[in-house]
């Protein structure tokens, strides 16, 4: 088995000169808001999942003009971990050795060749040493993110944020703990590092995918996950799943709607903290209550901020019209990211100019300056920068695609209608807060 000295190595595997390499030690993603595969970072501008072949071949086979609403595919490296006598565990990734790795998820085809990817893509973007080993406890007394595993091992993971996090609870309450990690990405990690542990004696090696971290450029990411369209079981699923994930779409806003929160950050003003959602808050929730969770994501935590509108809605309308052109595409189970900065130039101009109108009981509108400039260019200060991304796609299909059996005719219409939803009441609310 590949061995990877835990603590002592810092950032780097002890198997250092396996394939010319040193390997890069993985964290926990701590901004993972939704999904049940535990995101891992890589380096700043990369992160990595556990690999589905379908997905890895999906990313492979893009069409162009998706791929401004999707991660940068960056290929695959091979993980490997190891738990010593105190029940510690670090996850290692390697350069992708054909030969050596098994698929996660997908054993049967192994033996199929695979895309190898650059060894530029492993060179970290930044530098190892500034970050501390990552660790956590499973006997976590946090309610928040423990899990009741008593086989599992002890994994101690420092994940640390310059900003703290809170979960609001099913009654809109505050947990009385400030966390510094979203308790999602905490709860993901440790089932995988169960699940990993459990088929320890018949693997060595795990295949990642690499992803772009797409929110690299933020400093303070606003996340919100969205599972998109009214089905989401894949054409391959069991009668059992199906029934399953149709029982979920019929009792939520994605029959209604076409979408439902899976998962959420807000960067608050006031208070210096995220506030996090989870999925089961998304499940529950009426269109009203969808509604009001938009509003939620779009509040900073002194007002709303509406100059986000414009920007979100423009790139809504553009992925719209990119996949009504995708015939026989099925994104079942995908998910769709809006991610915006929390605390950008602008929304400090925008808070203090309110602030200013509000002391001086000023009863106008904003300038005109600040209300109708949509720009999203990332380099200009004092714009909105925004993001749209489509992620998830071990369910997805196409004609021709891996020989798949079931053929779809014309667009992906439950995802159509999913993305009309979201804008129309991203229109409306625009309306209502004019």
């Amino acid at each position: 088995m590949c061995v990877c000295q835990t603590m002592e190595v810092g950032k780097y595997g002890k198997n250092a000169s396996r394939a010319g390499e040193r390997g890069v030690l993985l964290e926990p993603f701590i901004h993972q808001v939704g999904g049940h595969s535990s995101m891992m970072r890589y380096d700043d501008h990369t992160v990595c999942k556990p690999l589905i072949s379908r997905e890895q071949r999906f990313y492979e086979s893009l069409p162009p003009e998706m791929k401004e609403f999707t991660p940068e595919y960056k290929g695959v490296v091979s993980v490997c971990f190891e738990g010593d006598s105190d029940g510690y565990i670090n996850l290692v990734a390697y350069p992708y050795v054909e030969s050596e790795a098994l698929e996660q998820d997908d054993m049967p085809e192994r033996d199929q060749p695979r895309r190898k990817h650059s060894r530029r893509s492993l060179h970290r973007s930044s530098s190892v040493g500034e970050h501390k080993e990552e660790r956590a406890s499973l006997g976590s007394d946090n309610p928040e993110s423990s899990i009741q595993e008593a086989k599992s091992p002890k994994a101690d993971l420092h994940i640390h944020s310059d900003v703290p996090f809170q979960m609001l609870d099913g009654n809109s309450g505050l947990s009385s703990e400030k966390i510094s990690y979203n308790p999602w990405s905490l709860r993901c990690h440790k089932q995988q590092l169960s699940r990993m542990r459990s088929e320890s004696k018949d693997r060595k090696l795990y295949k990642f995918l690499l992803l772009e971290n797409v929110v690299h450029h933020f400093r303070f990411p606003c996340v919100l996950d969205l599972k998109m369209g009214t089905r989401q079981h894949g054409d391959d699923a069991s009668e059992e799943k199906a029934a399953r994930q149709m029982k979920k779409c019929e009792q939520s806003t994605s029959a209604t709607l076409g979408v439902r929160v899976c998962g959420m950050q807000v960067y608050q003003l006031d208070t210096g903290h995220y506030l996090c959602r989870n999925k089961y808050y998304g499940r529950a929730l009426s269109i009203e209550g969808f509604r009001s969770a938009l509003c939620q994501y779009l509040h900073n935590g002194l007002e709303l901020r509406k100059d986000l509108f414009e920007p979100i809605l423009a790139k809504l309308r553009s992925l719209k019209a990119v996949l009504e052109r995708q015939a026989s595409y099925r994104f079942y189970s995908s998910s769709l990211l809006i991610i915006y900065d929390g605390k950008d130039n602008r929304a400090g101009m925008f808070a203090e100019r309110r602030a200013e109108m509000r002391l001086k009981r000023v009863d106008s509108a904003l300038p005109e300056t600040l209300q109708d400039d949509t720009s999203t260019e990332p380099g200009r200060p004092g714009l909105p920068k925004i993001d749209v991304r489509m992620i998830d796609f071990a369910h997805s299909t196409f004609k021709g695609f891996r020989d798949d059996p079931t053929v779809h005719d014309g667009p992906d219409m439950g995802y159509v209608f999913g993305l009309e939803s979201l804008i129309t009441i991203m229109e409306q609310l625009r309306e209502e807060n004019q």
